[in-house]
């Protein structure tokens, strides 16, 4: 029969995100550092120069390349290259919940630590300059939080006369929360932001009490 085949020949298939393949992805590192006898998180942001997003506060990463086999690999990668640090110099990376955003984009966050911060290099091409936040800092500060409202607006020529309702149709508008953290003159927000909430939010000490 049609059907048991089709079900024979999917089962046991690992599920992806449906149209991945089309997505922009991405992995980044959130890089624990051991710094004045407590533990910050590493920032860096981006070199002046860039087209895409300069001056900009972010974590280490980029793009998944081919030659990445995971995305453990390509944060890995990507630190080591931005850094300018050795691979032996990163340890206990652990992957934090992925994340697909409203422009495109698929990201892998991971977190690990980087042993010796007196071998940082950071590669000028990409960086522009880095800095650290004390840990304890932001699990006791609040970010600012403003709303994006996204919009729906049909193409010129949508068939509005294929779908119940037409050009009254209730489409679902969405909106998204942006976090606002800063530090010292640094502002982190963006995707960099959310990230960094995650992390917060699953290592809150409360949660392990």
């Amino acid at each position: 029969m049609e059907a048991e085949t089709i079900l024979k020949n999917l089962s046991g298939r690992k599920p992806k995100i449906l149209g991945e393949d089309d997505f922009f992805q991405v992995s980044v590192l959130l890089p624990l550092v051991k710094k004045d006898g407590e533990t910050h998180i590493l920032f860096e942001v981006r070199a002046s120069h860039l087209r895409r997003q300069p001056n900009e506060v972010c974590f280490p990463g980029g793009k998944m390349e081919k030659t990445d086999p995971t995305g453990m690999a390509c944060a890995i990668r990507e630190t080591t290259e931005e850094l300018g640090i050795d691979q032996s110099n990163i340890s206990n990376v652990v992957p934090l919940d992925y994340m697909v955003s409203a422009f495109g984009t698929i990201i892998y966050p991971y977190v690990g630590l980087i042993e010796d911060i007196t071998q940082l290099k950071p590669n000028p091409d990409e960086v522009g300059q880095i800095f650290t936040v004390p840990l304890s800092y932001l699990r006791e500060t609040e970010p600012d939080r403003y709303k994006i409202n996204f919009q729906v607006e049909p193409e010129d020529g949508f068939p509005f006369d294929l779908i119940v309702g037409g050009e009254n149709y209730n489409w679902q508008m969405r909106q998204l929360e942006e976090q606002f953290y800063t530090y010292e003159g640094y502002v982190i927000w963006g995707l960099t932001a959310r990230i960094l909430t995650h992390f917060l939010e699953l290592t809150n000490t409360d949660r392990f009490k």
